[in-house]
């Protein structure tokens, strides 16, 4: 068993609460980092499609994101 310092840098290396390696789970670790409760719902529901739907919101997500970044680097 580490000790808690131990613990704590793994976590903080991992991008995970101490409570989360010691007994948590991956739902855990998703409300931990999403603190809004109904995107979090929605990535939930989204986990319950199909592959071929899931891949299409994924592309959407990229392409969403990938403007954001293009447009804070013209700036």
């Amino acid at each position: 068993m580490p000790n808690s310092e131990t613990l704590k840098r793994i976590a903080e290396t991992l991008g995970v609460t101490g409570d989360y390696l010691m007994d948590g789970s991956s739902d855990t670790v998703a409300r931990a980092r999403l603190e809004d409760r109904e995107l979090l719902q929605q990535f939930q529901e989204i986990e319950k499609l199909e592959d071929e739907d899931k891949r299409v919101i994924k592309v959407l997500l990229d392409a969403f994101l990938t403007k954001r970044k293009l447009r804070a680097l013209a700036v």
